[in-house]
């Protein structure tokens, strides 16, 4: 009898002042495209086990801290105001550059790649943020990476990187796709009544 595969560990970074659909709006879709949660198994994460309270004044419990969580599969790292402060948190960038290895794939929502750039993963890669902030990531990104600001999202193989807010949930889809197969990802968006807005 073949033996059943285990769930993927979906594992959503939040923080300070993160933005609230970069990290829900993944959270919905990898929920939405888990098969009952067969093929995903979906959960916050944070440095603290404090709540964490998000741009807007949402306050959320993570479920684990980045030193208890199971180990990631998929890691998502959202954006908004406090990546600014958080790619200069050196226990998050040296915590994501240490699991990076072992991490299938690796999707930054918005100014979640400015967090990236300080973890050291982007160099050589093309990358995409939400247009306010590709100045920003232009300043701190290494000669070698390319920045698209038009793209919704890219994909490097292991490292995606997503626009702004919305564009978010696309390239989760995406990734829905890449793993599950085209018709997965249309269920799940259908699920949700979203408009799936491909590269």
């Amino acid at each position: 009898m073949e033996q059943a595969r285990q769930a993927r560990n979906v594992a959503i970074l939040i923080f300070e002042h993160v933005e609230p659909l970069d990290f829900v709006g993944p959270f919905e879709v990898f929920i939405s495209g888990s098969n009952d949660g067969k093929d995903f198994n979906v959960y916050t994460i944070a440095e603290h086990d404090s709540p964490v309270k998000a741009f807007g004044g949402l306050s959320i419990n993570p479920t684990y801290t980045i030193a208890t969580c199971p180990k990631p599969d998929i890691l998502i790292v959202p954006g908004g105001w406090g990546s600014r402060k958080e790619m200069l948190n050196e226990t998050i960038t040296k915590w994501i550059r240490e699991v990076s290895d072992e991490i299938e794939i690796i999707l930054s929502v918005c100014t979640g790649a400015l967090i990236l750039a300080k973890a050291n993963l982007l160099d050589g890669l093309n990358v995409t943020t939400n247009r306010s902030a590709v100045n920003e990531l232009r300043d701190i990104v290494p000669a070698t990476t390319v920045i698209l600001d038009e793209a919704r999202y890219v994909d490097n193989g292991k490292i995606i990187l997503s626009g702004g807010v919305s564009a978010g949930m696309d390239a989760s889809l995406y990734v829905l796709e890449k793993l599950w197969g085209k018709d997965r990802a249309i269920n799940a968006a259908n699920i949700m009544e979203y408009d799936w807005k491909k590269a």
